[in-house]
């Protein structure tokens, strides 16, 4: 996946720090939205977005964890009133934003220090969870991505929102599904209700792909399960060439996740913006055993994509894919032909009436046929 468009974050800087909430929000207003990338299936580069993110935060002299217990500190409630609101220097002083958007809390998820990100989540109101650093992360996508557990926990139990988007049109929930964070998945969806977490898993990112996509891709197959039990839509697609989680797994030469997906109900002839199905996918990657399972499970071998291709015409004379194939259009004597191998056994045969000698004639001329473009 491409990332040169992904700014390199400068170093953090109290002196440059954002007056409040209010002004970044009205920074977020006036940002201009951006545009989806259409490829999603090369590598990633070494650094994400994210990792630039938090190698700009490491590298600040300006705010360390001491300074960050310094500050919690001072702003911590007193037990018997705790439910008490903040006072304006405490609020200003714990929303406070930096150049790169981050407040306290981003902060200390960054520099993994548990203790401080529970005591703010205890302090911050809700909305002040949800804020969006300038690479539009919540602080429960850096607590994700960072695997702390606990703190996802914690903000999910808050009331943390699982549906804002960072700059790569990501929830906190693709990014469990990208880096394979199991227990993160499992506590934001733990205890949500399907109508919250519907939209969530519903929701595609900038480059099309829905959470069960980006588990498929990354061969998270306990997340994949996860979400299928979740109720996400095993038969949505892509949005860039149409293509479901089976035929993501189909490409990917993966049976477990062609066996997860089908034994769910997968719709095994879905079809592709170009009529490709997961069989046509298989087949042209020469994956005998994948393309055995599709069939196994009821795919049409006849379905033709748009360029009028079924999935036989992608076989490419690989002798194990077309033992694959039946030819029940073909009838010799009153039987129907079950593949090539009985077919050539029963023309075989020595004794022949007028009627079985022309059946095996159009039987050659339609197996000539179909197999005119493989050079045989």
């Amino acid at each position: 996946m491409a990332s040169d468009d992904r700014r390199k974050d400068e170093p953090l800087e109290d002196g440059r720090a954002d007056s409040g909430v209010d002004s970044y929000r009205s920074a977020l207003r006036s940002e201009e939205p951006r545009e989806p990338s259409a490829d999603f299936s090369g590598p990633r580069d070494k650094f994400t977005a994210v990792e630039e993110r938090l190698d700009s935060a490491y590298g600040s002299s300006s705010l360390t964890a001491e300074s960050l217990s310094e500050i919690v500190g001072g702003c911590t409630l007193e037990e018997p009133a705790r439910g008490s609101e903040l006072s304006d220097r405490e609020e200003n002083l714990l929303t406070t934003i930096t150049e790169d958007g981050d407040t306290i809390l981003h902060l200390a998820i960054i520099h993994e220090d548990r203790f401080i990100a529970h005591q703010l989540m205890q302090l911050f109101p809700q909305d002040v969870l949800n804020i969006q650093n300038n690479l539009y992360q919540s602080p429960l996508h850096l607590a994700t991505y960072l695997n702390l557990v606990d703190v996802v926990k914690g903000l999910v139990e808050k009331g943390a929102s699982l549906e804002l988007q960072d700059q790569e049109g990501n929830t906190a929930l693709h990014v469990a599904c990208q880096h394979g964070q199991t227990e993160c998945a499992g506590e934001m969806t733990r205890e949500a209700s399907p109508s919250k977490l519907a939209p969530v898993l519903e929701t595609q990112n900038w480059r099309g792909l829905a959470c069960l996509h980006l588990a498929a891709l990354h061969r998270q197959h306990h997340i994949m399960k996860l979400l299928v039990n979740k109720g996400a839509d095993l038969n949505v697609q892509e949005g860039t060439s149409g293509k479901t989680a089976l035929h993501l797994a189909a490409e990917l030469h993966d049976v477990a996740s062609v066996k997860l997906l089908l034994s769910r109900g997968a719709n095994v002839d879905a079809a592709m913006f170009n009529g490709c199905t997961p069989l046509h996918l298989a087949v042209g990657r020469q994956d005998a055993a994948i393309a055995h399972l599709l069939c196994q499970s009821g795919a049409d071998t006849m379905l033709r994509n748009m360029e009028d291709e079924t999935a036989l015409d992608l076989a490419d004379g690989n002798d194990d894919i077309l033992a694959l194939f039946p030819f029940d259009d073909i009838q010799i004597s009153g039987r129907s032909v079950g593949s090539p191998v009985s077919a050539l056994f029963s023309i075989s045969g020595t004794a022949a009436s007028p009627v079985e000698q022309r059946g095996r004639e159009l039987f050659l001329l339609h197996w000539t046929n179909r197999n005119r473009h493989l050079g045989h």
